[in-house]
């Protein structure tokens, strides 16, 4: 079957995809997107985590033909996913009382305007995102093989909750799984991240 969806704000059309195939194949070995990464093709790990919609899944469960349609932003394009967010909507972020988060409305813009990345292909940019930012300043990083989700997984998390405490950010977090780190570090690296957004504002 033939998949046209939109990929970090671009149409891509993926052919001759099998019926048990799933997303996180398609983005790795049809469109060249490796930082999803594939660990337990379970959904147990997180390492996959991508947006669907805007909300975080685990590729590996995804099957490629439930996202005919659809809007999927990577850790390729969470830096220009991020700015367009911050440009359409300042402050970064609002209480989940209010509903908020990014809607398929707000993708589909962010898809009519045109998505910024250096690579024209796959939207990936040049510059890093807020959480990017402080996953590396707060040496939240070691292996990086969780990275893309745990970033992924932050960055709605984030958008959801501008001002999280540290039981909204480990509940957040919690399915995603780090071999390395020990994972105070990531949290050191969620906390900076939430501190310079309320900065910002």
């Amino acid at each position: 079957m033939r998949v046209n969806f939109t990929v970090n704000g671009r149409p891509q059309e993926a052919d001759d995809v099998w019926e048990g195939e799933s997303l996180l194949y398609v983005l790795r070995e049809r469109m060249g997107l490796p930082g999803s990464k594939n660990a337990c093709e379970q959904g147990e790990c997180g390492s996959c985590t991508v947006r669907l919609d805007g909300v975080p899944v685990c590729a590996c469960l995804v099957a490629a033909g439930q996202v005919e349609g659809r809007d999927v932003v990577t850790v390729e394009g969470l830096a220009d996913y991020s700015k367009h967010r911050a440009d359409a909507h300042p402050g970064a972020g609002c209480a989940p009382a209010d509903g908020c988060g990014t809607s398929i409305q707000q993708a589909q813009q962010w898809q009519a305007k045109g998505a910024t990345g250096t690579d024209s292909q796959t939207g990936e940019g040049g510059q890093l995102s807020a959480i990017q930012e402080a996953f590396i300043d707060a040496g939240a990083v070691q292996c990086g093989f969780c990275t893309p989700g745990l970033l992924v997984t932050a960055d709605e998390m984030l958008e959801r909750n501008p001002s999280p405490s540290d039981a909204d950010i480990r509940e957040a977090l919690s399915g995603n799984l780090c071999r390395c780190t020990g994972y105070e570090k990531i949290l050191d690296a969620v906390r900076l991240a939430a501190a310079r957004q309320s900065e910002a504002v």
